[in-house]
């Protein structure tokens, strides 16, 4: 942007004042520097904005509002969507969190043709083993596949899955490598007040089973006819796909964001806690604890509803490599 410099008078008693050698300045300086600090301000991306830092395997990314949020499962809801007795009590209590910095997040979950495109720049090695769901839907086993063959078709615009905490921390270090700016997965905080996107209900799409499939890849009629032994499929609707759906195949929530409660679930940077107590308010990760397990946010193809809310939030070990996580990227400015 080019800036108009004022001329005699006026551009020297402004240089003073930035030099700290006079103490009173025209109010004509005290207009351009106004001026100048608007320009600068209006260069900041607004929120909603989207943009990439490269044009090859850089993830297109949203600009969400700052603001504060409740964090957390209200009392009430766990029960009443049927979560395990094991895992309740893990999203409590609730919390305001504020988020007073600039921050953007990725509009879609990491892609495989992105993923790929790091591990074609950086001749990443494929893994030789991953977690995937057993022919029946009854539970999970080990296979020999890797984050491009995962056991079930996906295009290059499907989420890359098959990648562990460990493996999305090496994409970010290469991201920003590559574009001069810091990358980073998002902090739990961030992950909810960015999938809540204002709401409070348990989900920003719906909470009617029968309406689900119309927002989010989930585990449905169409997940369960190849999955006949999973109890717990939502079999109120058809989303189209028995595995993961190219991302954006679902309209957006509030802040513009895809897929936040459904086809893949995503990596946060925060070591876990068994719950809330103890935790930021600042939107900044959790960083003690058990920092060998991490915290995973959302939904997936194969989830049944009771885990399919803004609140939920589950832990696994970093090295884990499974076909239904995937992450997302953040960037503060």
């Amino acid at each position: 942007m080019t800036h108009c410099i004022p001329r005699g008078r006026a551009a020297v008693v402004l240089l003073s004042a930035l030099l700290g050698t006079v103490s009173l300045i025209p109010l004509s300086s005290v207009a351009f520097a106004a001026g100048l600090s608007e320009q600068l301000r209006s260069q900041t991306p607004a929120p909603g904005t989207s943009f990439r830092d490269c044009s090859k395997g850089c993830p297109e990314m949203v600009v969400v509002q700052q603001g504060t949020f409740t964090m957390g499962a209200p009392a009430g809801e766990e029960a009443r969507v049927n979560l395990p007795n094991e895992i309740r009590g893990q999203s409590v209590p609730q919390h305001l969190v504020t988020i007073r910095y600039k921050l953007a997040i990725a509009k879609f979950d990491v892609t495989r043709d992105e993923y790929g495109q790091f591990v074609a720049e950086t001749n990443r090695p494929d893994p030789d083993s991953c977690v995937t769901v057993n022919a029946s839907g009854t539970g999970f086993i080990a296979m020999n596949g890797n984050w491009h063959s995962p056991g079930f078709p996906q295009t290059g615009r499907d989420p890359v899955v098959c990648v562990s905490w460990d493996d999305a921390q090496a994409y970010v270090a290469w991201l920003s490598a590559k574009t001069g700016h810091v990358y980073r997965l998002p902090t739990e905080a961030e992950w909810e007040y960015a999938a809540r996107a204002g709401t409070t209900t348990a989900r920003y799409g719906s909470d009617n089973p029968a309406e689900l499939c119309r927002y989010t890849n989930v585990g449905d009629l169409d997940y369960g006819e190849q999955h006949p032994g999973d109890s717990g499929v939502n079999r109120a609707c058809r989303d189209g796909y028995a595995f993961t759906s190219p991302v954006g195949s679902f309209p957006p929530n509030q802040f513009g964001l895809y897929d936040m409660l459904g086809n893949v679930m995503d990596w946060t940077e925060d070591c876990w806690n068994a719950n809330y107590s103890g935790a930021p308010t600042d939107g900044t990760a959790w960083q003690s604890g058990n920092c060998g397990r991490r915290v995973v946010r959302g939904g997936s193809w194969d989830a049944d509803l009771s885990v399919v809310r803004s609140a939920h939030r589950r832990e696994i070990r970093t090295s884990t490599r499974i076909t239904t996580f995937g992450f997302r990227v953040a960037r503060t400015f």
